[in-house]
């Protein structure tokens, strides 16, 4: 699909994200390096691809609530663990209003933005310290039913050690266990009794499933 033109209305999924903590990372330059390497494996598919906007910040657009959310775990396991990024994906109009800028606005924009604040804030309770990633969709009736299962797969991310984490891109890479196995130096009963005891053949089965929202 092609990027948003003129002072047309169009309605996309927004995607918002930016690094938590940025101020105590370390190599601040590498850090921005991996995570623009990470925003490129993105663009295919997206209306405007994510792009920086100020700072660690960056903001995309996709024809598919599906396709921002697949796009979201896609760069926050580039970057795992080095970098830690949270999102917020909305869903509704926007509107072009500079073409020679590209600025945009609307209700797409301002729920995105409402997300990821909520993001932001839910991070700071114990309880919901894992959350990375919020969707608001003024309108949709499946918008509490997608937040649960972000919600799900988020703490679910976030108990996992560096092992399952490359295990888990791995899976949903397409990637066979025996294969995985191989390249971690283990057997692949150890890699599927992982899966299982980590949940990442749920994680792999809820991002396939969250994927094919419209």
């Amino acid at each position: 699909m092609s990027p948003i033109k003129g002072s047309a209305s169009t309605t996309v999924a927004t995607l918002i994200g930016d690094v938590v903590g940025s101020r105590r990372i370390a190599d601040r330059a590498a850090a921005h390096h991996a995570l623009a390497a990470a925003l490129r494996e993105v663009t295919a598919g997206a209306v405007d691809p994510p792009a920086f906007t100020a700072g660690d910040e960056f903001q995309g657009s996709y024809p598919t609530v599906g396709a921002a959310i697949d796009a979201a775990l896609t760069i926050r396991l580039a970057v795992a663990p080095d970098v830690d990024v949270r999102f917020g994906i909305g869903w509704g109009d926007v509107t072009v209003l500079d073409p020679a800028t590209g600025i945009q606005d609307g209700p797409g924009w301002w729920a995105a933005r409402e997300a990821i604040e909520w993001t932001a804030s839910a991070q700071r309770q114990s309880g919901l310290a894992a959350v990375r990633t919020a969707f608001r969709g003024p309108g949709r009736g499946d918008a509490d039913a997608i937040n649960a299962a972000l919600l799900c797969r988020d703490h679910l991310l976030g108990s996992l050690d560096d092992r399952s984490l490359r295990i888990v891109k791995a899976l949903l890479a397409g990637q066979t266990k025996k294969d995985i196995a191989a390249a971690e130096g283990i057997s692949a009963s150890a890699v599927s009794q992982r899966a299982g005891r980590a949940g990442l053949d749920v994680i792999v089965q809820a991002s396939r499933y969250l994927s094919r929202l419209r």
